[in-house]
């Protein structure tokens, strides 16, 4: 008998157990697919990106700050040029990633049992092969690991401008927003993915909306101008999980009357490290803002030119200083805005 005093149970057998334990596997594998944060023991991130042997965009610009904050990074360079195209000229136009050269990699991966990661970040893509060869790669990573987090920014244009070819956009809207975890577009790509003209802030929420509709856990519209305000950059993130009300939050940002190439790549970046430390959508944002924000006060006071003071700027991305100004603000539903 146990201390009660009742009569001993038989123990039920593994046979017994075994559908049990198959249903609480489950429900933990869609809890945690459903989070944009899989905060795992030891992170590992594949980020599929541009490459510069000089200055601060795509994977310069995105993995001395995963690193730095706790991240072991496994490096895919989608193409490798002398210098960001924002300068008067640049070569490496024949270092450009196909297909076939991301699977060549992706196999050897594979052949070593090293496809083991908790994370996938692309950016700037260059051609339909290279875009649906990283969705194959997302499959296999996620054939390992089903809770992997996709953090895709959908590098396609800015200001009206498309700096990839037209033939992107729709596999950009149709085959990789549904398997995205996390879109961190600007107001124009947001346009192009949802085909709505955002001019407001309701505007840039219903955006968002129509990308959680086809299954994005976490929108993060990362520059956007309201209509008539011309002296304030607004990012608005908008989050939706299981069984609760849809979180909307915005954060607004004096505009800098100076250009910057690379604060996107670092932006996702970030916010998918802070979601790898925290589950809080203001903490991510509001962290993502301040180092973003303080990396151009040092590139600005350094006066060494447009490119990013990433190295110098190490300590506000381990530590940022939140102002109050700079703190995220819910953002009202439509009927009471």
């Amino acid at each position: 008998t146990d201390r009660s005093g009742s009569k001993d149970r038989a123990l039920p057998s593994l046979s017994q157990l075994a559908p049990r334990l198959v249903l609480i596997a489950r429900s933990f594998r869609m809890a945690a697919h459903s989070s944009t944060s899989v905060q795992t023991e030891n992170p590992r991130v594949l980020s599929v990106q541009s490459h510069t042997v000089h200055g601060y965009v795509g994977n310069k610009s995105a993995v001395f700050p995963l690193q730095t904050l706790g991240m072991d990074v496994d490096i895919i360079n989608s193409v490798q040029f002398s210098n960001h195209t924002g300068y008067p000229s640049w070569t490496g136009r024949s270092q450009v990633m196909d297909g076939d050269d991301l699977w060549d990699l992706v196999e050897g991966l594979k052949a070593n049992n090293l496809m083991k990661h908790s994370h996938l970040l692309t950016g700037y893509m260059r051609s339909p092969d290279l875009l649906r060869t990283v969705l194959r790669t997302l499959d296999e990573i996620r054939a390992v690991n089903p809770d992997a987090v996709y953090v895709c920014d959908p590098v396609m244009g800015d200001h009206g401008k498309l700096y990839i070819p037209a033939e992107l956009v729709p596999i950009y809207r149709d085959e990789v927003v549904p398997k995205a975890t996390i879109l961190t577009p600007n107001q124009f790509e947001a346009e192009l993915l949802t085909d709505v003209p955002i001019r407001s802030i309701q505007d840039a929420v219903t955006a968002a909306d129509c990308l959680h509709s086809k299954g994005v856990k976490c929108v993060v519209i990362t520059s956007m101008c309201v209509e008539g305000d011309d002296e304030t950059i607004s990012l608005i993130s908008s989050r939706v999980q299981p069984g609760r009300e849809p979180e909307r939050l915005q954060i607004g940002i004096p505009r800098i009357q100076q250009s910057f190439t690379g604060t996107g790549d670092l932006t996702a970046a970030l916010i998918l490290a802070w979601f790898q430390k925290t589950d809080d959508l203001a903490t991510v944002m509001e962290n993502s803002v301040a180092t973003v924000q303080a990396v151009l006060e040092r590139t600005m006071a350094d006066k060494q030119g447009n490119e990013l003071r990433l190295i110098q700027s190490r300590d506000k991305i381990v530590q940022p200083t939140v102002p109050d100004w700079l703190r995220a603000r819910p953002i009202p539903p439509a009927s009471s805005a």
